[in-house]
């Protein structure tokens, strides 16, 4: 416009010459020419000014300087970077309006992951045997770590996540062992409410809201995660959650993520049903779906041979599982069914079994964790993203596929689901999902099986494989309500870090001895980041935990060293989010030595160390959709996994509230070294020892 009719030229000309180098036809008038150059240098003016922004937000978004600093002090330097952030990341993004500007995970330098790795390993070796490694990671630095550090820069530069890709195929998917224990985890209803004991109504209300929540995703309608209400986490995990399926291998397994899937399968008491989850175009009403559920549990037919125990298959090991799928179920009616479990949104199970929280049975939470672990090892479908589990008396779980993604992504979905079934979608006073009942809908479709005896052999191999596996599976749910999150504030130390403490402690008083411990943080600041390791156990926690132990230690020593500890974790769990981790970073220099034929006693030894504590916090109140100060019986009650060493245990956490800390702790009965119950008395003691030391301070003050 300015061109044409103000005789303005504010380009400089670019226009002119756009016009001059286009083969511009004889029958287009001067100004029908002036209009086509002026629309291709605006739309090339503008996509550069797209890209422009996207690498000022990327190049703001690589300032992690802001996660250093201390609690409720912020620089002007971070405080104007907040704001250049917040003004470029628009009013309302969508769930993956960020990804295009996180930036890449960066590759740590040789010298600073030694470094920080001999470092780690010193409070567990003696004099000797730390030299020894300090030699063997000296020659390691020399040659050929330089090699190694070469080619993964090359590969950090043309991938997306130098980590992830690699992380995925080979800790999860080239994994030939069973899945089920080893690899899923679990995700627990409300810890205090059953909002119906009606076992369709239930699942009808979730799967409406697992619906609601996946057309959400796949519009990208979700509000994007954001620390601080402003840096943005990836969002990539979020693609796989519905609709894939882990498939089995000879060698390695590959996970089938396909488009909108319209059905799903349930199992119910040995059989499996194909549930259409849209009707004229729509998605089936809670009343609707709680009607095809009911049909279900009314069904009084019987398993065909080798049904009831055909998920064992996904339980056991891979192999035998790759080789029947190829032989007996890739033609006929056996390959239409397997089609539908494998393309389904998800897998059900209507548990015949009452599960949940019970303050009058100490057990009950142990029994409802290995229950969503591992079930019967035949009645969870373990190769789908998620297994939703819906026991007769209303209570609900799932159990997680572990290489699609990390539990935080599950816990935001589980989080809309709870909230929304509760408090959007509700029940009748008879307990029924409210609506009307569509009765003309086509009842739910049985699959068909044909299973001769040979397949039905491996069957029952797999199920004795996954029943040894579970039957191993020693695991104490710990309520820990003497304090939460509001005291430890108080003390003025991060939740983490003193529940760190407190786990090092506990696990000294329990074996008498330190172990390497593995804490898992995100690294999802960058694109396609999926985790790091934070090795918790150091130098400042171990002089800790002896002073506790030391009757001649001060109070006020045992609480300088606490705080120091504290400290040292809370720098390491920054480091590690901000990608100066060191377990990653060994794991891909490791694979870079395979992939050259090149072997490395350092890397080899370093990957071999087995975690004895493996430790993880589940991530609370992500969407806050609920208020649990106004609520404070709808609180969730968590997840967890099973032990990672034979002689060790696994430990997950949620801090749920200001007074609720819950502990899922697993081990093995095999292992005469633990005892999952002995151990969470251990933590419940250690917790209370160091809360006891500022209380002393505090009355010194």
């Amino acid at each position: 416009m300015s061109t044409m009719y103000a005789r303005i030229d504010p380009f400089m000309g670019m226009i002119d010459r756009i016009k001059t180098s286009l083969l511009v036809s004889e029958f287009m008038t001067v100004q029908t020419q002036t209009v086509l150059s002026a629309i291709l240098f605006a739309t090339g003016l503008w996509l550069s000014f797209i890209f422009l922004l996207r690498y000022i937000l990327k190049a703001l978004l690589s300032y992690h300087s802001w996660i250093f600093e201390s609690h409720g002090k912020m620089s002007f330097s971070t405080k104007v970077w907040l704001s250049l952030v917040k003004l470029l990341s628009g009013r309302r993004p969508l769930l993956y309006s960020f990804q295009a500007s996180l930036p890449h995970l960066p590759v740590p330098s040789i010298d600073d992951t030694i470094r920080r790795y001999l470092e780690s390993v010193r409070p567990l070796l003696d004099d000797e045997q730390y030299k020894q490694m300090e030699i063997v990671a000296n020659d390691f630095k020399k040659d050929p770590a330089p090699k190694f550090q070469k080619h993964l820069k090359l590969k950090s530069w043309w991938s997306t996540n130098y980590v992830s890709d690699w992380w995925e195929e080979y800790i999860y998917l080239r994994g030939r062992d069973p899945i089920m224990v080893n690899s899923n985890f679990y995700t627990m209803d409300l810890l205090y409410v059953i909002p119906t004991h009606r076992q369709a109504a239930r699942a009808g209300n979730v799967v409406h809201a697992m619906l609601q929540y996946r057309r959400k995703l796949e519009r990208g309608e979700l509000t994007p995660l954001r620390a601080l209400g402003i840096v943005p986490m990836c969002s990539f995990q979020y693609e796989r959650m519905f609709n894939t399926t882990r498939i089995p291998g000879i060698e390695t397994d590959f996970v089938q993520h396909l488009k909108d899937r319209k059905h799903l399968v349930v199992y119910h008491r040995g059989r499996f049903f194909k549930v259409w989850l849209y009707y004229g175009g729509r998605h089936l009403w809670p009343s609707e779906l709680e009607l095809q559920f009911q049909r279900i549990l009314d069904d009084k037919s019987e398993p065909q041979p080798g049904e009831i125990k055909l998920p064992s298959l996904t339980a056991g090991n891979r192999v035998p599982w790759a080789r029947a799928r190829l032989k007996y179920f890739t033609e006929g009616i056996n390959q239409a069914s397997l089609e539908a479990i494998e393309t389904a949104a998800f897998f059900l199970t209507l548990d015949d079994e009452a599960h949940g929280y019970d303050p009058e049975n100490i057990r009950s939470l142990d029994l409802y964790a290995k229950s969503l672990l591992h079930g019967k090892c035949y009645d969870r479908w373990f190769d789908k993203s998620f297994t939703l589990i819906v026991y007769k008396n209303g209570k609900i779980g799932v159990n997680t596929e572990h290489s699609w993604a990390d539990s935080p992504i599950i816990g935001h979905m589980w989080e809309y689901v709870l909230a929304t079934d509760c408090f959007h979608l509700g029940y009748t006073a008879e307990g029924h999902c409210k609506g009307d009942i569509n009765k003309s809908l086509a009842t739910p479709t049985r699959l068909q099986w044909d299973i001769p005896k040979a397949c039905q052999e491996i069957i029952e191999g797999s199920y004795l494989i996954a029943k040894g596996i579970a039957n191993d599976v020693d695991f104490h749910g710990c309520l820990f309500n003497e304090f939460g999150k509001g005291l430890i504030k108080k003390c003025r130390t991060s939740p983490d870090a003193f529940i760190q403490l407190a786990l090092q402690l506990a696990h000294y008083r329990d074996k008498g001895e330190f172990c390497l411990t593995y804490e898992s943080s995100m690294t999802r600041m960058f694109r396609e980041g999926r985790t790091e390791t934070v090795r918790s156990c150091t130098c400042e926690s171990t002089a800790f935990v002896r002073a506790m132990e030391d009757e001649s230690t001060t109070n006020e020593q045992r609480l300088a060293l606490f705080k120091k500890a504290a400290d040292k974790h809370q720098n390491m769990y920054r480091l590690a989010m901000t990608g100066a981790g060191i377990d990653r970073h060994l794991f891909c220099l490791y694979i870079v030595s395979k992939v050259m034929g090149i072997d490395s006693p350092f890397l080899k030894q370093v990957l071999s160390e087995p975690w004895r504590l493996s430790t993880s916090q589940t991530p609370q109140q992500q969407l806050n959709l609920i208020d649990i100060q106004k609520f404070p019986k709808y609180v969730g009650a968590g997840g967890g996994f099973g032990p990672v060493a034979d002689d060790g245990y696994g430990v997950s956490y949620i801090i749920v509230d200001e007074n609720l800390i819950t502990f899922h702790i697993s081990s093995k009965f095999s292992s005469p070294e633990t005892d999952s119950f002995r151990f969470g008395q251990n933590i419940r003691q250690a917790m209370l020892d160091i809360k006891a030391l500022f209380n002393l301070k505090e009355k010194k003050m």
